[in-house]
């Protein structure tokens, strides 16, 4: 597979503006399921890792929405309003989302609604994003990863959270669809650069950050996705796939984590591309892209335990692989 990332100048220089200046991503329709009713909070509480009770106003979690064996469902950010839950995560699970939550809405006072095709989402991101930002519109943000604000924008509401899908982090943006190309213009005249999802694609790798549907699916337990201490609260109490999630906190490891990859041939290794140590398989690439900070290529993939310390070795069909921890420095 080749390396378009690396060959292409305009996504490299993409890329820069992410992660040096101020670069501007359209991630369409992300997934947006609102919550509302006085149930709400509980409700969602007993369903997911983190610990919703807790939220207040104008914050954010992450979370892993879990079956009753304990598999990610789903893995979101919630974000709370005055008057609603608002579970964010890629595009296309509204329908599984929706199933879900309401297979176990009985009597409780909740309504769900799918938002996903009202709004755009758009990521704005780098270390100069929040100087873009304050000239483009007038908003506060507070400091704390996750938090979140509205500004009015022309009439529409834009909400603005402050997240790190990208290092340095930055922000979503949720805008009505109306008013999405006119905010994407007025972001790009106060200093943003548009970016394609290739430099995105690297950006968000580097960072370690996991995708669901490609680095996560339902077959994954919560903790092999490594991100403990972001989307689980050990101590919340009981909730669906609860007891799974406890027993592996005791047992003290998984059988399998995601780590990042760093390969040493001239190309991009495609999804589940296996990794051996000996004879022995004991993992595989789930999303991948041409590093820019290395020079090489960078995955992210599941390596089974005994075999994904960082510095760890490893071999493909395309080269020697090392260990690497992310997100770079």
């Amino acid at each position: 597979m080749s390396l378009p990332l690396k060959s292409d100048q305009e996504a490299i220089a993409q890329y820069e503006a992410l992660t040096r200046r101020a670069g501007l991503v359209d991630l369409g329709h992300r997934t947006q399921i609102e919550l509302a009713g006085g149930d709400r909070t509980t409700f969602l509480h007993n369903l997911c890792t983190a610990d919703i009770k807790r939220l207040p106003l104008g914050a954010g979690t992450e979370a892993f929405v879990t079956s009753v064996q304990g598999k990610t469902l789903a893995h979101v950010f919630v974000f709370a309003t005055p008057d609603t839950l608002v579970l964010d995560t890629v595009a296309d699970q509204g329908e599984t989302l929706l199933k879900h939550l309401d297979h176990y809405l009985i009597t409780e006072d909740v309504t769900l609604t799918d938002r996903s095709n009202e709004r755009r989402e758009l990521l704005l991101a780098g270390p100069e994003a929040e100087a873009v930002l304050s000239k483009a519109c007038d908003v506060e943000v507070g400091e704390p990863r996750l938090s979140h604000s509205l500004a009015e924008v022309a009439g529409q509401a834009v909400w603005v959270r402050r997240v790190d899908l990208t290092r340095p982090g930055g922000f979503l943006l949720s805008v009505p669809v109306a008013a999405a190309d006119a905010f994407t213009a007025t972001l790009v005249e106060s200093g943003a650069v548009a970016c394609g999802l290739a430099a995105f694609e690297a950006a968000r790798i580097e960072a370690g950050v996991p995708w669901f549907g490609k680095d996560i699916t339902d077959a994954n337990l919560p903790q092999e996705v490594g991100r403990d201490a972001l989307a689980i609260n050990f101590v919340k109490g009981c909730y669906l796939g609860q007891e799974t999630v406890a027993r592996i906190d005791a047992l003290g490891h998984v059988n399998k984590m995601l780590v990042g990859l760093r390969f040493s041939g001239s190309d991009v290794p495609p999804p589940g591309t296996a990794l051996t140590s000996g004879d022995a398989t004991v993992g595989s690439v789930t999303s991948a892209s041409y590093s820019p900070a290395l020079s090489a290529p960078l995955a992210l993939g599941y390596v089974r335990r005994g075999h994904n310390d960082v510095g760890g070795r490893l071999t493909s069909d395309l080269g020697e692989v090392e260990i690497v921890a992310l997100p770079l420095d």
